[in-house]
């Protein structure tokens, strides 16, 4: 079961200004192969299905506790998307076409299905697929596709942070950056403890060091590059025999954090009366209120 947390792991900058191209391509990193709805379904489905985890405690422990994680990504990914859109549109008669700059937008999903909103789907607005999801049962296999899919995740991270210098999309960013570096690193040290094969001397993939992007490297000066939180009140301790020793970047300990991070507010969004969002009358929301408790 999960116990649910009403804050966003970091708090996200109010926007400026409207950018529905920018949240319809920070959609790629919720909704397409790489983003965060295929991390959370892959590391949900394996820890579900895991076999011998009485023997393999560790390993199930670690797959099942990121997963965890990743659902709160999934949350922040969207936050981001919702505040991109936020003011790409004003109220007005609907004979004035007051949605008409969803015309012109890159994704108009955004505004004809969910109210300018973030929806499950790509950059280009195909829809997630549980065909990304890979769980072969075999430890080291889905242990290496963990590797592989946070290594495509980052680059797509990067590439995505390459086409926008929005301030919101970027903190988003900078924050996955190094909490994707984690999960990465954690895959690595775990392959390794099966193999005996140092696969995180492969690591960073793509050969960009977090640091050269300034939202990440503020987040890796407090140390989140060498933190793997626990998201359990009392289970996946077992998740401190694999994340232990040096970070291979800098050579301090990793640490074991009981506990999500602190994080920040979840933003309000404000109705958006040309989509008829959310479309309640408070004032007579209020008179039957006040009806029903007298």
């Amino acid at each position: 079961m999960f116990l649910r947390i009403n804050r966003l792991q970091i708090e996200l900058p109010q926007p400026k200004e409207a950018s529905p191209d920018a949240a319809a391509a920070v959609q790629e990193l919720l909704g397409g192969r790489f983003g965060e709805m295929s991390t959370l379904m892959n590391y949900m489905y394996q820890s579900f299905n895991f076999r011998q985890r009485d023997k393999l405690k560790p390993y199930y422990d670690l797959i099942a506790n990121i997963a965890t994680e990743e659902l709160g990504h999934i949350e922040l990914v969207a936050a981001t998307i919702n505040l991109l859109l936020q003011g790409a549109t004003s109220d007005g008669d609907p004979v004035s076409a007051p949605l008409s700059p969803g015309v012109h937008a890159r994704n108009t999903r955004h505004f004809i299905e969910t109210a300018q909103t973030a929806v499950v789907a790509n950059s280009m607005g195909k829809g997630w697929s549980g065909d990304y999801v890979f769980n072969s049962g075999n430890l080291v296999l889905d242990l290496l596709h963990n590797f592989f899919l946070e290594c495509g995740a980052r680059t797509q991270k990067i590439r995505v942070y390459e086409m926008t210098n929005d301030p919101v999309a970027r903190e988003m960013i900078g924050y996955l950056l190094v909490r994707g570096g984690v999960h990465a690193l954690a895959y690595a040290k775990a392959l390794e403890t099966v193999t005996g094969v140092d696969v995180k001397k492969m690591l960073p993939i793509p050969d960009v060091p977090n640091s050269k992007f300034p939202e990440a490297r503020r987040y890796e000066e407090r140390g989140f590059h060498r933190f793997l939180y626990r998201f359990s009140l009392e289970d996946y301790k077992d998740i401190s025999k694999l994340w232990t020793g040096e970070h291979p970047d800098d050579g301090q300990p990793l640490e074991v954090k009981d506990g999500p991070p602190e994080g920040g507010e979840v933003p309000v969004l404000p109705n958006v009366e040309e989509e008829f969002a959310p479309g309640v009358n408070f004032a007579t929301l209020n008179e039957i209120a006040k009806k029903i408790l007298s």
